[in-house]
């Protein structure tokens, strides 16, 4: 099996545009990891949507890519190359992100995944993974927030990239189950202090297409002593009752509908789209 396939393409056809007056190049989407996977699906369908995208990734080059696949959607997009568990330089991408219209949307999709069991799990790994995908979040949620409140209609929303270890607890993840269960709390604690006005969400997905996913799959087989296809088979897809993972493009669809005006009711909620992975765990 080759586990090295490239990130599926994203088309016109496989986008959800969606009527909302708020999409607009006058209004800002920040999207973090947007050099690829999650990030850049989300990017680009938000772009296409109509809105200002301001991309942040320290993957310049991978950046750059996304933003042809923006523009060539008639979208507009800002790169800036950042590095997110560096406080001064998510300064300077928020206040550069306001200088291109009103900050309005906030996606916290940037991540990296560790595999090991906790006793063996490096100190230093853990911390790095923490401040990436759960400070770096929570900071940014901090800057963008008095904007969102100073825009006309004081509105905004902060979307977070969660998982079904939002949920569940998988072993040799123990770094990464504690940032998505974070995520969701980070959700929840914006929408208690938004009034109804600012909010936040989650989206929780299985396994997506993506390198993050792809690449982990050697060392899932390292860690449970078996072989890479029943990774796949057993770990990755054992409890889903849809047996293709999802595409990137289908996780950015989800995020630009939980950005709009068709889930004002989705107030500190979570999306989940897992193939039933969650709420049939019981069961194969």
């Amino acid at each position: 099996m080759d586990y090295d396939i490239a990130e599926p393409t994203i088309t016109r056809e496989n986008i959800l545009f969606l009527d909302d007056p708020a999409f607009n190049s006058d209004n800002v989407c920040l999207v973090t990891g947007a050099a690829g996977g999650i990030g850049r699906a989300s990017a680009v369908v938000a772009a296409a949507n109509g809105l200002t995208v301001f991309g942040i990734d320290l993957n310049k080059e991978g950046l750059e890519e996304t933003r042809a696949m923006a523009e060539e959607l008639g979208g507009r997009m800002i790169c800036r190359a950042a590095d997110l568990t560096v406080d001064e330089e998510l300064e300077s991408c928020v206040e550069a992100a306001a200088n291109e219209g009103d900050i309005k949307y906030l996606l916290n999709i940037g991540g990296v995944q560790h595999i090991d069991f906790i006793e063996d799990f490096p100190m230093e790994r853990f911390d790095f993974m923490q401040r990436l995908m759960v400070r770096a979040p929570f900071y940014l949620s901090k800057l963008c927030l008095p904007h969102m409140k100073a825009n006309p209609d004081g509105r905004g929303v902060v979307g977070n990239m969660a998982s079904i270890h939002a949920h569940i607890c998988t072993v040799a993840k123990t770094s990464y189950n504690i940032t998505k269960f974070s995520l969701k709390a980070l959700a929840q604690s914006i929408s208690a202090e938004g009034g109804g006005k600012v909010r936040g969400f989650t989206v929780s997905t299985g396994f997506v297409k993506t390198a993050l996913a792809l690449n982990q799959i050697p060392a899932q087989a390292e860690a449970r002593g078996i072989s890479p296809e029943e990774v796949v088979r057993e770990v990755m897809m054992g409890h889903s009752r849809v047996k293709e993972m999802m595409t990137p493009a289908e996780v950015g669809n989800i995020f630009i509908f939980g950005l709009s005006r068709f889930a004002d009711y989705l107030v500190g909620g979570d999306l989940l789209f897992d193939g039933g992975v969650v709420l049939t765990y019981a069961q194969k």
